[in-house]
């Protein structure tokens, strides 16, 4: 339920900088919220009935792609947060879900059961063959299902102008809600990674595990430094009116943007300096977290 409020007014503020609140994102947070409230209910059952329920759900949301509920109304609204992103209004209001709660309840449950490769005493060359091949199942299956272009997502795949656009319209799944192919690759690519990196240490498994143990407080903190970034690049760039991202109704949503912003490589560089610049202060509340574990309210950030 705190995740579910910070969602709603906490980051939410932090995209519009608007404290009369003219849009709310049902995104990220919302949907652990919602997760993990779902997930206090599931744990009371046997875990290979949970994993079940997991997999049924991960691998058959898909047969749902076809039902829509139009409108502004309350079942459509209601559906829209099982399994169809939609933008609403609701009196001056403006609504999106973005983050659709099934199948990613699904993929909470299913960790939650991974986890037990992960309790103490369990062989480490066990794990790593476990998540290899979970990974591999996973990549293989998402490539026969992606290239048969039979079932698993709702946008087909497709021969473009060149090769290039052609891998890019085979890895082109849908994220909102994730389909069952943008999971295969997903976390059938997490897989492997964490087989593959089981034993890394050194100076970047330290540094990556800074954000690792703090990734709250990274979030909320990134938010609100980005939109202040977009705010002060416009107000730089001749011809670009930086109020759009400034206490206003959210105009940047439904407004024509060409001329805003940078190329992908910059916006890249940005990125990259924004991690790198965040990470001073994640190790220092890092470093807080771990000398202050007794402090309940830590838990919540």
């Amino acid at each position: 339920m705190w995740l579910i409020f910070l969602e709603m007014f906490v980051v939410n503020f932090g995209w519009n900088f608007n404290i009369t609140f003219p849009m709310f994102f049902f995104i990220t947070i919302w949907a652990l919220g919602l997760s993990m409230i779902i997930l206090a209910a599931l744990i009371h059952l046997p875990i290979k009935l949970v994993l079940g329920i997991s997999v049924i759900i991960i691998l058959g949301h898909n047969l749902l792609d076809g039902v829509h509920v139009p409108g502004s109304t309350l079942p459509a609204f209601g559906w829209s947060l099982l399994h169809d992103q939609q933008f609403f209004t609701w009196h001056k209001e403006i609504l999106l879900v973005g983050y659709p709660i099934v199948p990613l309840m699904a993929v909470m449950s299913l960790g939650y059961c991974l986890g037990a490769w992960y309790a103490a005493g369990y062989e480490v060359s066990k794990r790593q063959r476990n998540l290899w091949i979970a990974g591999a199942t996973c990549i293989v299956l998402f490539i026969v299902l992606r290239y048969t272009n039979l079932y698993g997502d709702p946008v087909k795949w497709n021969v473009q102008k060149n090769t290039l656009f052609t891998i890019l319209s085979f890895i082109k799944v849908n994220k909102y809600p994730p389909s069952l192919l943008y999971l295969l690759l997903t976390l059938g690519a997490a897989f492997l990674f964490l087989s593959f990196t089981e034993k890394s240490k050194g100076a970047v498994v330290k540094v990556v595990s800074v954000y690792g143990r703090v990734p709250m407080f990274y979030y909320l903190i990134h938010i609100y430094i980005i939109h202040l970034i977009a705010i002060i690049a416009s107000a730089l760039t001749p011809g670009q009116d930086w109020t759009i991202w400034f206490l206003k109704q959210p105009i940047w949503f439904t407004t024509n943007l060409k001329g805003y912003g940078f190329s992908l490589p910059v916006a890249y560089l940005v990125w990259i300096g924004i991690v790198m610049a965040l990470y001073p202060l994640c190790k220092r509340y890092d470093d807080y977290k771990q000398a202050n574990k007794g402090k309940w309210w830590l838990s919540y950030l």
